[in-house]
């Protein structure tokens, strides 16, 4: 039986344009019958093109991709599919933008463990970019902190009248709701400002 190619193409939103993606699979040779396109948020990563172009795959197909993010939103998910693709599936992988990823190079064992070399490679740095960014994010915020620079929101400032109304409340005339309203603020601020007072 033929070895069939395989392209994916994907977009994370509606209005998004797959236009690039499909000139590089015509580019490449593959037939718009065999291209699987998807357009799905990170958020709702259902891709139900991938899933079906997944049942498709027979050992010696190819599968065809412009970039290797196409295959997952993250490293753990891109090396789950390319497990898959490649051991379960035993088919070939190409990825356009990356030429040392491709597992079709004569199926040879030095082919395919070039590719997985490249692909743990950049997982492991996709991985240590993300734990600097957490890293510089958790410094930047520990800095600020020191310099005495107040994060996230601002508390809210008393009006003018809020001793007043804070004397009637604390008297028992009004019930906290009732203050809280006549200063324009909701029950948990005006709480909040009492329990400091009062602290």
């Amino acid at each position: 039986m033929e070895n069939k190619i395989y392209g994916y193409v994907r977009v994370s939103s509606k209005e998004q344009n797959l236009d690039r993606q499909l000139l590089a699979m015509h580019e490449f040779g593959v037939l718009d019958k065999q291209i699987y396109q998807d357009k799905q948020s990170g958020k709702d990563f259902e891709r139900p093109a991938y899933r079906r172009l997944l049942k498709k795959l027979k050992p010696g197909d190819t599968l065809v991709i412009k970039s290797i993010d196409r295959l997952g939103r993250n490293y753990d998910e891109i090396l789950e599919q390319w497990r898959v693709i490649t051991k379960d599936k035993g088919a070939a992988v190409v990825v356009l933008d990356m030429p040392l990823l491709d597992t079709r190079q004569g199926r040879d064992l030095t082919g395919t463990l070039i590719a997985d070399i490249v692909l743990q490679l950049l997982s492991y740095v996709a991985q240590t970019e993300r734990e600097f960014i957490r890293q510089r994010q958790a410094e930047g915020i520990a800095a600020a902190k020191a310099r005495g620079e107040h994060l996230g929101r601002r508390p809210k400032e008393k009006p003018d009248e809020y001793p007043a109304v804070y004397e009637l409340w604390h008297s028992g005339k009004v019930s906290a709701r009732s203050a809280a309203s006549r200063l324009g603020v909701n029950h948990k601020t005006f709480l909040k400002w009492a329990n400091d007072q009062s602290a």
